[in-house]
Parts: structure tokens; sequence; C-alpha cells
């Protein structure tokens, strides 16, 4: 999984990632998108720790910005 290789070397307690994880988790299920061996996942992980190291702490605050801030080029976003 991108996001746990990305914050392996980070200063993070344990809720510190589980935020992290539950706001990466909650974007690839809202974009869905599965397979975490996309690059596309790995966009999505960075966009999620820049947030955080922003200091937003809230997962779903962090999904819905990480949302709006990377277009649907990026993301493979099924049209509805």
């Amino acid at each position: 999984m991108p996001i746990l290789r990305l914050v392996q070397n980070l200063p993070l307690g344990p809720e510190e990632i589980r935020q992290i994880t539950a706001a990466y988790e909650q974007v690839l299920s809202e974009i869905g998108r599965i397979d975490r061996s996309d690059p596309r996942a790995e966009v999505i992980a960075k966009k999620i720790i820049e947030i955080f190291q922003s200091g937003e702490r809230d997962p779903t605050r962090m999904c819905r910005r990480a949302l709006s801030e990377l277009s649907p080029t990026n993301l493979g976003k099924r049209a509805s």
C-alpha cells in the first residue's frame, strides 16, 4: 500500500497513521479504485500526506480536500 510506504519514515504515531490511512482509503472508495498498485494510488497518498502536513487531522476533511485538489484526470474518476 503506497500510503504506508510513504509514511514509514515520517515521525508519526499510531493515531496519526490511522488518520492518514483512513483518509486515503476514503478517497480510493470515493473514486471506485481498488488496486493499490495503480500509480494514481501513489498520487492520492502523496496528496493526503501533504494535506496532513498542512495541519488537517480529520480523515473526512482530508478526503474531501484531496478530491477537490486532485483533478478528475489524475484520479481517473468515473463519470456519474
